[in-house]
């Protein structure tokens, strides 16, 4: 015990010795972007809370659109206007198109081994491109249109019945679960149950890895301190790399072992092959498919029911839009039948819908950090290299000086324009934009527009408990997904007639 205190302390002196040398001899010669003065050795980390994307914003809105800060020993950046994102993301992607060392996907992510997470260089260049064209490309994307058809048709009937029933639903845990099964059918073949996956569940697992790896983690700024391991999140990662390892392993051993044959091959299935076949351009084994699997998972299981959630939040609060999208709906698809993913083309109003909840609800709203390679000069100020950069695009989506009452919910600000949110238009990034903008962006948005496109036209709404529409609880909850704080608990109304 006295040990571990001495070392705290003696790696406490030790910091405070580095960050006086560092401030003494290094910031001062450079002309640094304005931002808030700091604390010694933990600089700005004292001034996030629970929702930094917020806290960040009210920061910027002090000392600009490109601020300075520090969190301990690291530069950070934060951006937060579409004209310097566009710096960042594009003028200058190059330099700043790197990942900075994170320890939670370093342990769970086999080494940064992930696509979300490795640092910029041939590897990450060769496994981007074995992803989009063997994963994610248009036509493997189209070739699960079936399954997402089939699951989205239980969600409807087990709706149905609460409606038949006049019972209240819990529309996130609902939605919830169709987002894990068709990321598991998608990604494993097949789906899985909590107790597939240890003692605590499945969706449990996933949770703490999407909370954890939000969490500030002084092993990321302090790198002795990383070895005291003083908030418990390194033991904490060590375990869920062990939990993931484990059941990956035995997903990869289950497909090698199968000889079933299958009209379409999952992402494992897919990956397995390439090994097989030694046919990749890299190094590629198992570690790698292991890599690969968790950044599909992750990526595909919570972002876009996440959207959904909050669009049909908006939409409870917002009658008016709500029969807008009806009426569309209507007028295209008729009230004799559901959706179909080919009635999905030429929906405008659902689509402006779609771009103002993620404007004003973005699923991740600091875009993970991204990382300078090299010393670069924007807009007159010196970005040294290993800084960290921070693009806070919930930031952007409610700046007064591109929005007009930026807070509130309005899809007709988004008609007869072309505003895109495809990461080309930096006023609305919500997939990032550059070489590190989310390669499912495609497979996201179909999901999203077919299951709200779905939801909208089977139902209508009301909010259980006798709650008003304007008396909905919208409070967030921070992590690399940022959902709703309480659970969306509604009354469906059948609507179709068949």
């Amino acid at each position: 015990m006295m040990t571990s205190i001495l070392w705290l302390w003696t790696t406490l002196a030790l910091a405070a010795v580095c960050y006086s040398l560092h401030s003494l001899f290094f910031t001062k010669r450079e002309r640094l972007p304005p931002g808030p003065k700091g604390l010694p050795i933990i600089g700005n980390l004292h001034m996030l809370g629970k929702n930094p994307h917020q806290d960040l914003a009210k920061l910027a809105k002090k000392h600009g659109p490109i601020m300075y800060m520090q969190f301990g020993f690291v530069p950070v950046i934060i951006v937060s206007s579409p004209e310097a994102a566009e710096k960042f993301l594009k003028t200058y992607d190059q330099v700043f198109a790197s990942r900075p060392y994170h320890e939670g996907s370093w342990y769970v992510g086999y080494e940064q081994r992930n696509l979300s997470f490795a640092e910029y260089g041939p590897y990450w260049r060769n496994m981007r491109k074995l992803c989009i064209l063997q994963l994610l490309s248009s036509h493997k994307i189209n070739s699960f249109q079936y399954m997402r058809t089939q699951e989205v048709g239980i969600l409807v009937e087990s709706l149905k019945q609460a409606a038949f029933d006049g019972a209240s639903v819990d529309l996130s845990a609902l939605i919830s679960s169709l987002g894990v099964n068709m990321s598991c059918l998608m990604i494993f073949g097949k789906k899985y149950m909590d107790n597939d996956f240890g003692d605590r569940g499945f969706k449990e697992v996933i949770q703490e890895v999407l909370h954890v790896a939000a969490i500030p983690n002084l092993g990321d700024y302090f790198p002795l301190l990383g070895v005291l391991d003083v908030q418990g999140i390194t033991r904490q990662f060590k375990a869920l790399a062990k939990v993931f390892d484990t059941f990956f392993e035995k997903i990869i051993d289950d497909h090698l072992q199968s000889s079933e044959h299958k009209q379409t091959k999952d992402f494992v299935d897919i990956m397995m092959g390439i090994i097989e076949s030694g046919a990749s351009e890299f190094e590629f084994d198992r570690r790698h498919v292991k890599a690969v699997l968790l950044d599909m998972l992750i990526g595909s299981m919570d972002t876009s029911v996440t959207a959904v959630e909050w669009a049909i939040s908006e939409l409870l609060r917002h009658p008016e839009a709500t029969r807008k999208l009806q009426k569309e709906l209507e007028e295209k698809i008729g009230l004799e039948r559901i959706v179909e993913e080919s009635d999905l083309e030429g929906l405008e109003y659902l689509d402006v819908v779609i771009k103002e909840s993620m404007r004003l609800h973005p699923v991740a709203p600091l875009l993970l950090p991204h990382e300078s390679i090299k010393d670069c000069t924007v807009d007159g100020f010196q970005i040294q290299k290993k800084s960290r950069i921070i693009i806070n695009i919930y930031a952007i989506g409610r700046d007064p000086n591109i929005w007009p009452d930026p807070e509130s919910f309005i899809p007709e600000r988004f008609s007869g324009n072309n505003i895109d949110l495809r990461g080309q238009d930096f006023r609305l990034i919500p997939f990032g934009s550059g070489r590190r903008s989310c390669p499912g962006l495609q497979l996201g948005l179909t999901v999203v527009r077919f299951v709200l496109a779905q939801l909208v036209h089977c139902f209508n709404w009301s909010l259980a408990d006798n709650t008003e529409p304007t008396d909905l609880d919208m409070s967030e909850v921070f992590g690399l997904v940022t959902s709703r704080a309480k659970h969306l608990n509604v009354i469906p109304t059948y609507r179709l007639h068949k």
